[in-house]
């Protein structure tokens, strides 16, 4: 629940306190995993204020593109994961990852990198390159559509259903090569998949000829923060052995990273 009304009495006496950035804030921490969808008078209720203040701060977030109405309920957009952006810079995960991508990648010999959610996009935050197997260069910063790439389904299979279909409905799915996948629900029902084991391969769909599997990172309650892949080319590793012999090390990976990131 959101902070009382009460709770923000005693604060506010030190003159430092911003009462409406508080109420705005409690607004957006109405909706949570359970609750992902609210009419005014559930926000109202979960914040602790007047409904007719709960409807001001909504309809700002909604101007500003955090929030979406359909007809009586409101919901988050993807636009809130901008909010939480700059914890993840401040704690640092590139710098964490780092080490345990050069580990993984030494075990497997190939290519290995971390990438965060931006929007539809992946990312990437931190890479451990051993040959060069796209046509394009990866550096610190590229973006790919996250709808056809391994890491990039892992991270859609973390964002919560409401706000993943507006992520869904926002990114237009191109046929990048004869084997991405570019029906919604198809797509849709490979995000379940993806998110009941816990990883996600994808063969040729971003370019052809290369293969990759990501598992994702958490943080300490357990929500998706980045995702880790190892690459490779089709002419070198077929999908069983991607899949045999690089999943379960990319998976001890993904856990050691989150033990750490426990610690943070």
């Amino acid at each position: 629940m959101a902070t009382s009304a009460s709770d923000e009495d005693g604060r506010a006496s030190s003159g430092d306190f911003v009462q409406s950035l508080a109420r705005g804030l409690a607004v957006i921490r109405a909706f949570d995993a359970e609750h992902p969808e609210l009419t005014l008078s559930d926000v109202a209720r979960r914040a602790d204020m007047p409904r007719a203040a709960a409807g001001r701060f909504l309809r700002t977030l909604e101007q500003l593109g955090y929030v979406r109405a359909d007809e009586r309920r409101f919901a988050l957009t993807p636009r809130v994961l901008e909010l939480g952006f700059s914890y993840l810079s401040a704690v640092s995960i590139p710098e964490i990852v780092q080490p345990h991508l050069e580990r993984l990648s030494h075990e497997v010999d190939e290519s290995v990198s971390a990438a965060v959610l931006d929007g539809a996009d992946i990312v990437y935050i931190a890479r451990v390159p051993t040959r060069r197997i796209m046509s394009v260069r990866i550096t610190i910063g590229t973006r790919f559509p996250a709808y056809a790439t391994s890491m990039g389904r892992v991270l859609l299979a973390g964002v919560p259903d409401t706000a993943l279909d507006a992520v869904l409905e926002a990114s237009p799915l191109l046929t990048l090569t004869e084997r991405t996948v570019t029906d919604r629900a198809a797509l849709r029902a490979e995000l379940v998949r993806v998110r009941e084991q816990g990883w996600s391969l994808v063969d040729g769909e971003l370019e052809p000829g290369l293969r990759s599997v990501a598992a994702a990172v958490h943080d300490r309650r357990g929500a998706v923060v980045a995702a880790v892949n190892v690459s490779t080319s089709a002419t070198r590793d077929s999908v069983e052995h991607v899949r045999d012999a690089y999943l379960p090390r990319l998976l001890e990976t993904c856990r050691a990273i989150d033990a750490e990131l426990r610690l943070v």
